[in-house]
């Protein structure tokens, strides 16, 4: 078994332990066993962090663009260099198999990289004005900036919170998962070493209500990111107002996938199984609601059937392994939970269904088929390795199941026919869309939602921008 390094608070560019500080224990998912401690931020640890922040802010704000720029791609190649141990220890406390581990850390210094070159691209515009004066629009770094991170995703998640604010010359302070922290430190660690300001670049953990109070009640924070449930998004987005913080929130999702008849059936069935177990289902843009053309439902459902029973469970660091554990306890309730209440409510559970053993929190992919809309699971999303596969009659009645829900992060869709393409793009409410694709995240392109998924964008140009405020300098 790979070791597991020793975890730590980021904070003015020191390392600080355990001593002084409550602590709790990080828990292989594989296993079940406690695998590190990690120590909370105090009050006092919180303080220091924003007066750090607001130190950090002025001094990084004031560095050159080439400088800045400079700084991240050199974190970008930091990251890549030492990939292979973040993998290993992401993996250890987040499950996944290792390559989708290595691939994550691999695409945030690819993301990293982008952000490195916005830094120069940052561009205002001049106005036409009679003779004698003169209006410029510029932007500049909103402040100190406060992310926080979800846990399926350990290294993309802090990435996405903090690279596109510090290519716009704001210092961050980010919060990875208690449950996965040691790739988000690592992913800090870099930047520091890098050269990116200790105070400008900083990693606590603690209570999540206690942080986020602490630090959004601060005037010190001017912007809030923060990617997790929509439940929990409503209280930060609260707590940011009282303050007039900017946000950015990507939330929860419940990801339709639209396969019409005329579609790829074989193509679509490989790609979007495969997209389906992907880190066991716990993926925001994870396709979940497959609503199916009824002349090819039956094709369709054998064929996603075949396919999640050949798919290898294991630890994420053997050989071979498709599909790791779910990242928690709580993850195996809520499958239980949510397929038990759709066979209640008529629906067919096709395979899987069952937890996988007794040691660690593994369960098996699982296949429900004509499943009633007022079951939970087609209103709640399930965030673990169930997809839901159900016959429809056509197009319009196709949309309009895909956009029943309140949320609309990811969609998808599979169709040979180029209309159809142009009013799938025009009529389903999403933020993104993948056709005859389960491709939605690019490090050029924006990432986030609409409705109950959220608001404002990551990655891209859009994810810089977000962290920028206009001013309009008027001349006379």
């Amino acid at each position: 078994m790979t070791s597991y390094p020793d975890l730590h608070l980021l904070i003015g560019g020191e390392q600080l332990g355990l001593d002084g500080r409550e602590s709790e224990e990080v828990i292989d998912p594989a296993t079940g066993e406690t695998i590190g401690k990690l120590p909370h931020a105090t009050p006092d640890d919180l303080d220091r962090a924003l007066d750090c922040a607001e130190k950090g802010f002025r001094e990084w704000r004031d560095t050159s663009a080439d400088k800045r720029a400079a700084i991240l791609n050199k974190a970008a190649g930091l990251i890549k260099e030492r990939a292979g141990d973040i993998a290993q220890a992401l993996t250890r406390e987040q499950g996944k198999p290792l390559a989708e581990a290595k691939g994550e850390t691999m695409y945030a210094a690819m993301l990293l990289e982008f952000y490195a070159g916005e830094c120069k691209r940052i561009y205002g515009r001049t106005m036409v004005r009679p003779e004698g004066s003169r209006v410029e629009v510029q932007y500049h770094p909103v402040g100190p900036v406060a992310g926080f991170a979800p846990w399926n995703f350990p290294s993309l998640n802090v990435m996405r919170k903090i690279g596109g604010a510090l290519a716009a010359g704001c210092s961050t302070i980010v919060k990875p998962s208690e449950e996965t922290p040691a790739a988000g430190i690592a992913l800090v660690q870099a930047l520091i070493d890098a050269g990116v300001p200790g105070d400008a670049v900083q990693c606590v953990f603690g209570v999540p209500d206690h942080v986020s109070r602490h630090l959004l009640g601060s005037p010190i924070i001017r912007k809030l990111t923060f990617t997790g449930s929509t439940a929990v998004g409503k209280h930060l987005a609260k707590l940011a107002a009282e303050d007039l913080k900017i946000t950015t929130m990507e939330l929860g999702g419940h990801g339709p996938v639209l396969v019409f008849k005329d579609a790829d059936i074989d193509g679509a069935l490989d790609t979007m199984a495969g997209a389906k177990f992907r880190n066991a289902g716990q993926v925001c843009v994870s396709p979940t609601r497959f609503l199916v053309e009824e002349d090819v439902f039956e094709k369709f459902r054998d064929g996603f059937v075949e396919r999640a029973e050949k798919v290898k469970v294991g630890n994420g660091l053997e050989d071979g392994t498709q599909m790791g554990p779910m990242a928690n306890s709580r993850g195996l309730d809520n499958m239980e939970k949510l397929i038990g209440n759709a066979t209640e409510k008529g629906g067919k559970l096709l395979t899987g269904g069952e937890r996988i053993g007794n040691q660690g929190f593994f369960h098996q992919p699982s296949v429900l088929a004509e499943v009633p809309t007022d079951a939970d699971i087609m209103n709640d999303e399930p965030f673990g390795p169930v997809a839901i596969l159900n016959p429809m009659s056509g197009e319009d009645a196709m949309i309009e199941e895909a956009n029943r829900l309140p949320y609309g992060l990811a969609a998808y869709a599979w169709t040979e026919d180029p209309a159809r393409r142009r009013r799938l793009a025009a009529r389903v409410e999403a933020g993104m869309l993948g056709i005859n694709t389960a491709g939605v995240s690019a490090a050029d392109a924006p990432f986030g939602g609409v409705k109950w998924s959220g608001y404002g964008s990551e990655d891209g140009r859009e994810g810089v921008m977000a962290c920028m405020v206009p001013k309009t300098v008027h001349e006379g």
